[in-house]
């Protein structure tokens, strides 16, 4: 079980992008800066934050538009 989220720099949920099964491998996800609802969110710090079996990361990101 894999999971993706994005964060405000508050803590707040913005965007759950992966939330799946999925078998080891390279993966890669693209965000397109919209929030859960489709609206467009401000530039600024965000948190990603992937999780799976046994292994959870969490870290900062920069949203330039």
């Amino acid at each position: 079980r894999v999971q993706l989220v994005i964060y405000d720099i508050r803590g707040h949920r913005v965007r759950t992008l992966v939330q799946e099964t999925a078998s080891a491998g390279v993966y890669s996800v693209g965000w397109d800066g919209a929030d859960q609802g489709g609206k467009p969110v401000a530039s600024g710090v965000y948190i990603y934050r992937l999780t799976g079996t046994g292994f959870a990361l969490a870290q900062r990101m920069l949203l330039l538009k």
